[in-house]
C-alpha cells in the first residue's frame, strides 16, 4: 500500500482566502462622496485658473518677442539705408569726386580737433 503524506491545512485561511489590505491607493473609498466632490470642483476652478494665467503669460511673450522682431527689424532697415549711403560715397570717392556730406564731417571733426 502507498501512504500520501498528509498536510495539515489551516481551515482559517482557506475560507477567507489571501489577506488583503483594506485600503489601497485604486478604487473610491466608501463615506467620502460629498467630500470628493468639493475636492473635485475645487481641482477643476484651479486648474481652470491655471489655464487662463498659462495662456495670459503665452500672450504676453508673444508680444514681447514681435516687439522685439519689430525693432530688430527697424534696426536692420536703418543700417541697410546706412550701408547704401557708403557704398554711394565710395563708388563716387572712386570716380574721383568728394561727397558733400564727408565735407561735412570733416570739417566738424576740424572743429572738434580745434576746440582740443
Amino acid at each position: 500500500m502507498d501512504f500520501q503524506e498528509m498536510t495539515v491545512i489551516d481551515e482559517h485561511s482557506v475560507i477567507e482566502g489571501p489577506h488583503r489590505k483594506e485600503s489601497g491607493k485604486r478604487g473610491r473609498k466608501p463615506g467620502r462622496k460629498s467630500a470628493d466632490k468639493v475636492d473635485m470642483k475645487a481641482k477643476l476652478e484651479r486648474s481652470r485658473q491655471s489655464a487662463r494665467e498659462c495662456r495670459a503669460r503665452k500672450k504676453l511673450r508673444y508680444q514681447y518677442l514681435e516687439e522685439l522682431v519689430a525693432d530688430r527689424e527697424k534696426a536692420v532697415f536703418a543700417l541697410r539705408k546706412e550701408l547704401e549711403k557708403y557704398h554711394l560715397w565710395a563708388k563716387e570717392i572712386d570716380e574721383g569726386r568728394t561727397p558733400e556730406e564727408i565735407h561735412g564731417i570733416l570739417e566738424d571733426l576740424n572743429l572738434k580737433q580745434e576746440q582740443k
